[in-house]
């Protein structure tokens, strides 16, 4: 058992960890959405044509400072999102479970309501954790999207030139106010939704399943085949509400009216398929993302764990799943 505030420590620090790796491929998936932009698919340059070659390109043309734009912000972003979806995940889904198995939230410590499983429940944790995440992180990621963005030799989109993260949230916060900070928060939230309601619930839906059909023991085998299971699904989810957020993002004034606006034209114009510019991209940061972050959760919390018991103190009756 852990606590919320261990959970959250624990879900933060995993997935700065996992990010330091796979940010250079999150910065190529970005370049590729942000492609072709609002142009017919016979017109639109191919710049980056595809994971490896944009990686190459990023590399030959800016060096390592190319593929780790936004870094900075990506940490925070990573702490809020994930110290909030892996912290809140548990709380959500006991007192949901309290509440629909005794018609009250005063049972969500008791060991059978910490031990029912129920998919939609699992699913709505997971999905209201993430939003919550990705509301309070919103504007880290719009800076990271814009820096990321920015090539002085191969740009796609638009371009902002900051110098750094701070530079941005700043130049952002006197051109629009708190409301430019938050350009793009809806689709975020959609996004995070879609990919934080399947996250959790098939990472422990896959660690049960490989228990109880292969007997695998509680280890780093399990996490890892878990956490694969789990990438794989959430990109396939989240890609779509991605690409409309990468887009809303680093839009400058109104090119789009809205979520719904920003989808409809992208489909008119590049087709259908263009919801799914950079998913390989995706899928080669998201998959090691996704791996790491919940593997080395599972390890953080057993620290956090002993941290609490040995040197806080802390009981078990103040202690959740």
């Amino acid at each position: 058992m852990s606590t919320t505030i261990g959970s959250f420590i624990a879900g933060g620090i995993a997935a700065c960890g996992a990010v330091t790796v796979t940010h250079s491929f999150e910065t190529v998936k970005i370049r590729l959405q942000l492609q072709g932009e609002l142009q017919a698919k016979s017109d639109a340059p191919k710049l980056y044509r595809g994971v490896l070659h944009g990686v190459k390109v990023i590399y030959q043309n800016e060096g390592m400072k190319g593929l780790l734009r936004g870094l900075s912000c990506a940490y925070i972003y990573q702490m809020t999102l994930n110290g909030c979806r892996l912290g809140f995940y548990d709380p959500i889904r006991t007192h949901v479970n309290s509440f629909v198995l005794d018609r009250d939230f005063a049972h969500a410590s008791d060991p059978r309501v910490k031990q029912y499983q129920n998919l939609p429940i699992n699913i709505f944790s997971g999905a209201t954790s993430g939003i919550l995440g990705a509301a309070a992180g919103s504007p880290f990621f719009l800076v990271k999207t814009r820096l990321q963005s920015y090539s002085p030799f191969l740009p796609v989109g638009t371009q902002h030139k900051y110098r750094n993260a701070w530079d941005g949230l700043s130049q952002i916060y006197q051109g629009e106010g708190i409301r430019g900070l938050y350009r793009g928060v809806g689709p975020a939230m959609v996004r995070t939704g879609f990919g934080s309601s399947v996250q959790l619930p098939t990472y422990f839906l896959a660690k049960r399943r490989l228990v109880s059909w292969f007997d695998m023991p509680d280890g780093a085998p399990l996490h890892l085949l878990s956490s694969a299971a789990s990438g794989v699904v959430v990109c396939i989810v989240m890609h779509p509400p991605d690409t409309v957020m990468s887009r809303m993002y680093n839009q400058t004034g109104n090119l789009y009216s809205g979520a719904f606006d920003c989808l409809f034209r992208t489909v008119k114009t590049e087709g259908i398929l263009a919801v799914y510019k950079g998913f390989f991209a995706h899928l080669a940061r998201i998959l090691p993302h996704t791996i790491l972050t919940l593997s080395l959760a599972e390890q953080t919390m057993k620290l956090m764990r002993r941290f609490e018991e040995r040197a806080l103190g802390i009981p078990d009756k103040l202690k959740v799943a």
